[in-house]
């Protein structure tokens, strides 16, 4: 196993998809912070190299769209990946506009979230 220094934040405010997410990304030698809500993540979120968000668009209290709008007027520019259990194309094309760089339907295939994430942490290397 490559051991990599990347950190995942996961916003989700469903525990077992938000634990199951985050066992994924360790194992896969990734750095797991895991919120279960936007306001958690944003107390804590700050700009982190080599970093990247999977996010939850539907959550109890702040939706991921507007949890996007928020990183990006705090001037926090990490890459976000969305995973919803919601898709439409009106979603995803909303999500698409707000920032999102990639977009998966609960529940995700994990081998595919991890190469997106692994091309959201690449990106920020460049």
């Amino acid at each position: 196993m490559t051991i990599r220094t990347a950190t995942v934040f996961i916003v989700d405010d469903d525990t077992s998809a938000r634990t199951g997410i985050g066992r994924l990304i360790r194992v896969a030698g990734y750095d797991a912070r895991l919120y279960g809500d936007a306001s958690t993540f944003l107390a804590e979120a700050c700009q982190t190299p080599n970093a990247c968000v999977v996010l939850d668009l539907r959550m109890t209290g702040q939706a991921g769209i507007s949890l996007l709008a928020e990183l990006a007027s705090r001037g926090i520019s990490m890459p976000v990946i969305i995973v919803t259990a919601d898709e439409d194309p009106d979603t995803r094309h909303r999500a698409r506009q707000a920032g999102a760089i990639a977009f998966f339907r609960k529940p995700v295939d994990g081998p595919a979230l991890l190469d997106a994430i692994a091309w959201a942490v690449g990106k920020c290397d460049q």
